[in-house]
């Protein structure tokens, strides 16, 4: 634990930045099914997003590059979201892979024949073991107050990586598609 005296913004920055280095260099050298995940989005008829908490703030940041590049986009949640089928995606983030909604959704989504992809920090759980496509970070639960994988509060270095997980199939989906950001761009919010 850091003491007062050395609790500074800077200091914080450094750190949380080094632990975010460190989930990026794990993932990119244990890839397991990253490029899974770009199959999964480009062979499906729609995107349905849903996260819990600061998780699911993180996938609404996705949601949003996702429909940038022209995919049919859902939030979970929201008054306007259609019934999941058969030729949809779920795309979901849970830390402990356990969150009781998450959970649900992701098995009526593949009672239906839709596709489940899953970021969480753990692979066996039930949310773990019912995704086609998986990614794994390797970051603290966020009932893990030990520091031993982050010295961050509760999941904050999950819900970081999931921003950077979902930029970065954002922009793999992006480069594969062959659009210029002019191409994209009507496509970004005019009614701010």
């Amino acid at each position: 634990m850091m003491s007062r005296d050395d609790a500074t913004v800077d200091s914080s920055l450094s750190r949380i930045a080094g632990e975010l280095a460190s989930v990026v260099d794990r993932l990119v050298s244990e890839p397991g099914d990253l490029d899974g995940v770009l199959d999964v989005l480009t062979e499906v008829d729609r995107v349905f997003v849903l996260g819990a908490g600061r998780s699911g703030l993180a996938l609404r940041m996705t949601a949003m590059r996702l429909m940038h590049l022209g995919l049919e986009v859902h939030v979970v949640g929201e008054t306007t979201t259609p019934a999941i089928g058969a030729k949809d995606a779920l795309l979901t983030a849970s830390g402990s892979g356990t969150t009781g909604g998450i959970v649900r959704a992701a098995e009526t989504a593949a009672d239906v024949g839709a596709r489940v992809v899953a970021i969480t920090t753990a692979p066996d759980s039930p949310l773990g073991r019912a995704a086609d496509a998986l990614v794994t970070v390797p970051a603290a639960a966020k009932l893990d107050r030990s520091e031993a994988a982050s010295t961050q509060y509760a999941g904050s270095l999950f819900e970081q990586a999931v921003v950077l997980v979902g930029d970065a199939i954002f922009d793999a989906l992006w480069h594969r598609s062959g659009l210029s950001a002019d191409e994209i761009w009507p496509r970004h919010a005019n009614l701010e």
